[in-house]
């Protein structure tokens, strides 16, 4: 009886570990760190996954059940990712409770952060955001375009769509200026 319940569990996330692979892979594109300027560390990839993550999950939001059971799904396993993460980077089992206490301010901070800016409608907000999340050398203009340019794709996009389509994001196509 119990063994059944762990079975239940995994068939039910694995479409949401597939779509987390998809938009790890779109926060991985090359092109997001050398014409976004988006730092190529540890910190500008957590940047550049919660940004496609909060896309995804506003457009979850938006959708009927069971899209929020799926929500909630993508941020158990993105936090499971990053944990992972951690400590297969060496991080000792001490710290990294600690370390996922700061990621996940951070990530609901971002997320708050970036609703607050799209919902304000004012010229400048969102890019104003991403820089200061981000890092200030980023080109803010051409992320936040990309960022836009994500959402509006995903808005057409079903529940089951989401889980299935690929890819989830246009490519991203900022300038390459100094």
């Amino acid at each position: 009886m119990i063994f059944g319940l762990f079975g239940r569990k995994r068939a039910r996330m694995a479409p949401v570990n597939t779509l987390l692979e998809r938009i790890v892979g779109a926060s991985r594109e090359p092109a997001l760190y050398v014409q976004g300027r988006v730092p190529d560390d540890f910190e500008g990839r957590f940047e550049a996954l919660t940004l496609y993550l909060f896309l995804v999950l506003r457009r979850l939001r938006d959708l009927p059940a069971p899209a929020a059971d799926v929500a909630q799904d993508l941020i158990d396993a993105s936090f499971a990712y990053l944990e992972l993460g951690f400590r297969q980077g060496g991080i000792s089992d001490v710290a990294v409770p600690k370390r996922m206490k700061k990621i996940g301010r951070s990530f609901y901070g971002r997320l708050g952060g970036y609703e607050e800016a799209l919902a304000a409608g004012e010229p400048g907000a969102f890019e104003v955001a991403l820089a200061r999340n981000i890092a200030p050398q980023i080109d803010a203009a051409a992320l936040a375009r990309h960022a836009r340019a994500g959402a509006a794709v995903l808005a057409t996009r079903s529940l089951d769509d989401i889980l299935a389509a690929d890819p989830l994001f246009p490519p991203f196509s900022g300038s390459i200026e100094a």
